[in-house]
């Protein structure tokens, strides 16, 4: 722990804390003790909030969607699990014998969950100012990055956005399907607009099978939009 400590820059004063939030589920079920799971839940909403304090502040006169959009971005699963490799941390995540050899490690879900864990342990430890200095640090590039334009393709908030500016059709998703032993699952997720199911997609994590919908979604949408236009 020492050395991923010095990763993080900043040594725990409870150790419990970092290596639960290290610890995947399918290592605690080998060696029955406690998974990252709820410091994950944790975790998400702190980064939340100090992403959205932070580009709430830093961009003056900027409406509620732009803000959102910019938020989805910089806390999607594809931005946490590039943040986490700035501190090795796939190296350091406990995994069952299961999940290491079919390379969980590798895995943007499990990287993701383990990093907004480890902040969630930070949180704990050290308060929120540290925590939010940490975090602000941390992604200091990819948060100029992202408002500055660039960014990754959040499908999701590209759909919902869509929907706003046509039809106003409420968008939501549902886990239809979970399948496979617990270090290699897969996940099948409707999309659904206004109730009525448009597509589905599916993915090694619940938010890679609702990406995955909601780019389908998109195409059909698209191609829906060029036929009519066709028809003019």
């Amino acid at each position: 722990m020492r050395a991923f400590e010095k990763k993080l820059g900043y040594e725990f004063k409870n150790k419990e804390l970092l290596e639960t939030a290290l610890t995947h589920s399918s290592y605690a079920n080998e060696h029955r003790v406690q998974d990252n799971e709820r410091l994950e839940f944790l975790g998400d909403s702190v980064l939340s909030v100090i992403i959205s304090e932070h580009i709430f502040k830093r961009l003056v006169g900027v409406n509620e969607g732009e803000l959102s959009k910019f938020r989805a971005t910089l806390v999607c699963e594809t931005s946490l699990a590039a943040m986490s490799k700035k501190i090795s941390l796939n190296k350091y995540i406990r995994l069952g014998k299961g999940e290491a050899a079919s390379g969980g490690s590798q895995r943007p879900s499990i990287v993701s969950d383990a990093f907004e864990a480890v902040i969630a342990a930070i949180f704990l430890d050290a308060g929120m100012e540290f925590a939010k200095q940490w975090v602000l640090n941390l992604m200091h590039d990819s948060i100029d990055s992202v408002l500055a334009g660039n960014g990754y393709e959040d499908y999701k908030t590209m759909l919902q956005e869509k929907m706003q500016h046509g039809t106003k059709g409420k968008v939501t998703y549902n886990t239809v399907a979970e399948t496979g032993a617990d270090h290699n699952k897969s996940f099948s997720v409707e999309v659904l607009i206004d109730g009525k199911v448009i597509c589905r997609g599916s993915g090694k994590s619940k938010k890679d099978a609702e990406q995955h919908a909601a780019r389908i979604a998109l195409k059909k949408l698209q191609k829906k939009q060029e036929k009519a236009n066709e028809n003019v």
